[in-house]
């Protein structure tokens, strides 16, 4: 299927690996020009280059801590006017809320609640003047089913999640979506930190962990990055543009709800 955004521009954040560097591929299969950011610069320039050859777009790299102003502004230099904004952020560390102070809150805050509204507000008008946009936030299935040891991520994202809600019928409209991509255990190095995590706070190992997690999980697997970015560049397409304000929950059926 062409997508029909070919010769779009992409802001991917926490693109250099994961599930950020699978949407980014995925756009650029499609024809996308991007710029990625995170924070590692040999990692990032890397997945660049890995890209440039694979798929012939401009992609343009920017070695910065989105969760910062600093970082934010730098990626806006390098991408003022993006059609498309994916925003993606490490969630914070797994642990008893008993622990957590101000501290730890206001930077899950920053990271995974407040940075993505930033860069929403920093773009979402030149979309609308341009009648396209696609902004796409990579939250967590955590939202729909919180998760004990992540308090800090279920609080920040629950609180993207009604911010996005409230908004996204606003710009639909003028042909601007908002919503909310919720992946639930991806091979990434997000879930060897959470399994780790597990490991230490039940004396299992972590291959033991990951292989009843696994085993969990009603399609007997985890999910990969390819087809996480594969999903996210639809939800990116001119095919799209009827759906907003959405929380899409990619988790191999793990959730056990009917709604």
């Amino acid at each position: 299927m062409d997508l029909g955004i070919k010769g779009k521009t992409a802001l991917v954040c926490g693109a250099s690996k994961g599930l950020g560097k699978g949407c980014a591929e995925a756009l650029a299969a499609d024809g996308v020009n991007l710029v990625l950011v995170a924070r590692s610069a040999e990692a990032l320039e890397k997945t660049a280059e890995e890209i440039r050859r694979a798929h012939g777009v401009n992609v343009t790299a920017v070695a910065a801590d989105i969760t910062t102003p600093e970082g934010r502004a730098q990626a806006l230099a390098a991408c003022p006017a993006p059609d498309i904004l994916v925003t993606n952020a490490g969630g914070p560390p797994t642990g008893d809320f008993r622990d957590w102070g101000r501290e730890q809150w206001i930077a899950a805050l920053d990271a995974n609640m407040l940075t993505p509204i930033e860069l929403i507000k920093a773009t979402v008008d030149g979309m609308i003047s341009r009648g396209f946009g696609r902004i796409v936030n990579i939250t967590s299935s955590a939202v729909k089913a919180p998760i004990d040891v992540l308090g800090l991520s279920n609080g920040a994202r629950s609180g993207l999640t009604g911010f996005v809600a409230g908004i996204a019928r606003k710009t639909v409209a003028h042909n601007v979506t908002i919503n909310n991509l919720l992946p639930g255990p991806f091979d990434t190095d997000r879930l060897g930190a959470t399994m780790a995590g597990a490991a230490k706070a039940s004396g299992k190992s972590i291959d033991e962990v990951k292989e009843a997690r696994r085993n969990q999980n009603p399609a007997q697997r985890f999910g990969t990055a390819a087809e996480f970015g594969a999903f996210c560049a639809f939800m990116c397409s001119a095919h799209a543009g009827y759906m907003t304000g959405q929380n899409i929950l990619l988790d191999g059926g793990a959730y056990p709800g009917t709604f």
